[in-house]
């Protein structure tokens, strides 16, 4: 997760995310968030009626987007996750996860990441 607020649920991936990921989903406007805080290797698939139907009584009625996926979270077997929003951007860019002062013009670093304060 790279942020989280009322306007926006963010995801990232990639094969290492210790340095950088090049992959966003950028749910707009989230209704509902139903996943662990920190979870790995997400499998999507279409969402099942049982689990459309548990989203629109919670929210009234079927969201835009609804999207399921089952991941690792830690447990033995894997969890299930659902997200409902207005809209999803998916984004591919480089995003630096460590600040870099060498960083080429317009490369994005993560929301966390600042440039050093000198002493």
């Amino acid at each position: 997760m790279v942020a989280w607020d009322p306007a926006e649920f963010r995801l990232a991936a990639g094969p290492d995310l210790s340095y950088a990921h090049g992959l966003e989903l950028a749910f707009g406007d989230p209704a509902f968030v139903g996943c662990p805080a920190r979870f790995a290797h997400p499998v999507f698939h279409p969402p099942t009626a049982e689990e459309r139907l548990r989203v629109s009584r919670r929210l009234g009625e079927e969201p835009p987007v609804l999207v399921a996926f089952e991941a690792d979270a830690g447990d033995p077997e894997p969890v299930s996750c659902l997200i409902a929003a207005e809209r999803i951007d998916v984004v591919h860019e480089t995003v630096l996860r460590y600040w870099r002062p060498d960083a080429a013009e317009g490369l994005r670093f993560a929301p966390w990441v600042r440039p050093p304060t000198p002493s």
